[in-house]
């Protein structure tokens, strides 16, 4: 369910934070697992309340039908007509998903549910001429329910500004990690595959995630010799921390992950570096990466396989 970039961007705030506590490469890894693991918990959880936010606000669409039969006497075909998004087979299943009941309640992820903001984006919902299409329809589909659902999520949530502002205000870790949920949301409405919201990485990937967290802290001392001499060029005093860590992750990711090929990761630590530091950082990771894997490869430092598929 989530990319190897992803769990990059994971160890580098693992990493991130351990320096801002001066643990780095010296602090218990123990510790440090359990908090890239509560990094990963919480990135499940904020992806949950999302789509408890799209399900809360179909289910607002029954409350509404019941609403206005009290105050219009609407007629049943009316009250049919307004309940249809509430009875979405996407929101069935998400209600019957036991793994997604259980984590919304054990988590207490309602919590994070704006009830007034619910019924706000609902009523954008009802004036949208995709809500039109979709209650007069004269037949449904599993496939309209789901375009329906991720119309909500695109444009009625986080299509809009003022919601986005609030999830930065009220979902924790929302501004660091909106970009992965987004991806994990555009994944989720893609697929047909029923979400497991028990765990988010597969067996392979967190053991992937552990070893370069733990690679990255007892190698500290061997990757700097590796890096020190290429930053001739560059400004040490303005080096951001961010670079150091990703070029540390990168090194590691050369010598000790044998399937992952040195362009993929010299890409991905580029991408990471314009994303999480500063505008110069992806040219200064690039340079400083690319100089190294010359190295490695003229002294037979690296050995890379082909990737077992399963």
């Amino acid at each position: 369910m989530i990319s190897r970039r992803n769990i990059r961007v994971k160890v580098m705030q693992t990493l991130y934070t351990l320096t801002s506590l001066e643990q780095d490469g010296h602090g218990s890894y123990t510790a440090a697992g359990a908090m890239l693991d509560n990094k990963l918990a919480q990135v499940l959880d904020l992806f949950t309340t999302t789509i408890l936010y799209t399900v809360r606000i179909a289910e607002y669409a029954d409350i509404n039908a019941r609403q206005k039969a009290a105050r219009y006497l609407a007629t049943a075909a009316e009250q049919n007509l307004d309940a249809r998004l509430s009875a979405n087979s996407v929101v069935i299943a998400l209600n019957n998903n036991k793994s997604f009941t259980d984590r919304v309640k054990n988590n207490k992820l309602d919590r994070y549910i704006d009830e007034d903001l619910v019924k706000k984006i609902f009523y954008n919902v009802l004036k949208s001429a995709e809500y039109s299409v979709y209650t007069h329809a004269t037949e449904h589909s599993a496939v309209a329910d789901r375009a329906i659902m991720q119309y909500i999520w695109e444009k009625e949530v986080y299509g809009k500004e003022e919601i986005a502002s609030n999830f930065t205000d009220e979902l924790p870790g929302w501004e660091d990690d909106a970009e992965m949920i987004t991806m994990l949301m555009e994944n989720y409405f893609k697929s047909n595959a029923k979400v497991d919201f028990s765990r988010l990485l597969s067996g392979e990937k967190k053991d992937y995630a552990h070893d370069l967290l733990k690679a990255v802290m007892d190698r500290e001392e061997y990757c700097m010799e590796l890096i020190t001499p290429k930053l001739m060029n560059w400004d040490k005093e303005r080096i951001a921390i961010i670079d150091k860590l990703l070029l540390r992750m990168g090194v590691c990711e050369f010598l000790y992950f044998p399937t992952i090929p040195t362009k993929v990761t010299i890409n991905e630590y580029i991408d990471i570096a314009k994303q999480y530091s500063t505008p110069q950082s992806g040219q200064f990771v690039n340079g400083v990466l690319d100089n190294i894997v010359k190295d490695l490869v003229k002294e037979n430092l690296i050995n890379k396989t082909e990737r077992n598929k399963k």
